[in-house]
């Protein structure tokens, strides 16, 4: 099923109140040539990402179509999507049980665990930890939830572009980090609705969405990128290349430098500490490789700031 702007607007009207209003900061003049700037602070959302959007979105749907179980969701994640997957149940009283591989951040697994999730460290791939939550939700009858390739989750991912065009409706483009790309593909559907122009950012080392506009089909990529243990999907939805493929979108490639400096530029210059998938939106601009033309209007997509901010702070 393709996504539409109506489901974007049913998942706003769901996630209303309960979720963080994105905040836009402006950029000072000169700093991405002479367009005009804006960085979206969605990081500043619960769990610390844009994903508390898409899964309050998810159960709450379910809850109202009356089809929550009382086992709860289930979710495999390598750390935000289960953070969010977690949040978004004990808002909705039922139990949440999260897999992440053996290789997720600690910062992310005690979280989770703080949110009251029960926690399965399984595997060292996402994939392993997808077999183990399918597993577990044919055992249990848990709802089982996805990181990103559900149009319920992407379209409560798509409510952070409805904020940023009410608080800037004359935008021109919106620059975004992909990993599975639900994120991206929520984001596109309402900004192409708006006329606004989209760039789609992955690292060299994980380009699931280039790799597959590339090929005309969804493909398996090797992953390989310090943005990895938030963008390392192998793939993207289908939805995600169906959009991509649209007028008005944009594939940018990144490298790991390019991150890692526009992360610590974030850090020395403003004192935001985002993890490496947000510093993969703001890259594009800060590498050149996207450059946009005088007076354009642009807004950068910070989706995330669950990180360990100590090698940030080295030698400064």
């Amino acid at each position: 099923m393709t996504l539409s702007i109506e489901d974007v607007r049913a998942a706003a009207q769901r996630v209303a109140g309960h979720i963080r209003p994105v905040a836009l900061a402006p950029v000072e003049q000169g700093a991405w040539g002479a367009a005009e700037g804006w960085l979206a602070l969605e990081f500043l959302q619960y769990t610390g990402t844009f994903k508390a959007r898409g899964a309050f979105n998810f159960v709450r749907a379910h809850q109202e179509a009356g089809t929550l179980p009382d086992t709860g969701v289930t979710i495999a994640s390598g750390g935000n999507a289960g953070l969010a997957c977690a949040w978004a149940a004990a808002r909705h009283s039922v139990p949440a049980t999260v897999f992440v591989p053996e290789t997720a951040p600690a910062v992310k697994v005690d979280r989770l665990r703080r949110l009251g999730a029960e926690v399965h460290q399984i595997g060292t791939e996402y994939d392993e930890a997808r077999e183990a939550a399918q597993k577990h939700a044919a055992e249990t009858g848990a709802l089982l939830s996805h990181a990103y390739d559900h149009p319920l989750i992407a379209a409560g991912a798509g409510t952070v572009m409805e904020e940023i065009l009410r608080a800037r409706p004359d935008l021109d483009t919106v620059v975004v980090a992909v990993g599975g790309a639900g994120l991206f593909t929520g984001v596109a559907v309402s900004a192409l609705e708006h006329g606004v122009g989209v760039v789609a950012v992955e690292p060299y080392g994980c380009r699931a969405l280039n790799a597959a506009l590339e090929a005309g089909a969804v493909v398996d990529v090797p992953v390989d990128s310090v943005a990895a243990d938030s963008l390392g999907a192998r793939h993207v939805s289908s939805d995600a290349l169906e959009w991509a493929r649209k007028d008005g979108v944009r594939s940018v490639l990144v490298s790991d430098e390019a991150i890692v400096a526009a992360r610590q530029a974030l850090w020395d210059d403003r004192r935001i500490a985002v993890e490496h998938a947000a510093a993969t939106a703001l890259s594009a601009l800060t590498s050149g490789g996207y450059r946009p033309r005088p007076g354009e209007k642009v807004a950068v997509l910070l989706c995330g700031a669950n990180t360990d901010p100590a090698d940030l702070t080295h030698g400064h």
